[in-house]
């Protein structure tokens, strides 16, 4: 059974960076799609970032030109650098995989996603 392992989340300053990881072994051949979503406290959970079998990114407004989604060459780990980051990217971060339907690309709905890691926290502080 597949199963989403994040780590790398912890506490940095405002301008600092953090880098998660998450195993996701089991995405090599075949459509699916692989994302990072976060949920602050009081908000929904809400797509971050997301990346296909074929090769395509995404990325939410808020973090275009600062988190960089990428896989190592064995694909078997997804990862999320995160450069310049601000109090408000303060979240619980949550890796997620999912089949893609023909024709579709790999969007931020969390409905396309059915398998989730169990979270990562990051905080920025001020």
């Amino acid at each position: 059974q597949v199963q989403l392992v994040e780590s790398g989340g912890g506490s940095v300053q405002a301008g600092g960076s953090l880098r998660l990881s998450c195993a996701a072994f089991g995405y090599t051949y075949g459509r699916y799609c692989l994302a990072w979503f976060r949920q602050a406290p009081g908000k929904e959970r809400e797509g971050v970032t997301s990346t296909g079998d074929y090769g395509s990114t995404w990325y939410a407004d808020s973090v275009k030109g600062r988190f960089t989604i990428s896989r190592d060459n064995a694909k078997t780990t997804l990862n999320l650098q995160m450069n310049s980051l601000k109090p408000e990217d303060t979240a619980m971060y949550y890796c997620a995989a999912g089949p893609r339907r023909l024709g579709s690309s790999c969007g931020p709905e969390s409905s396309e996603y059915n398998k989730w890691g169990q979270g990562t926290q990051v905080t920025v502080s001020s």
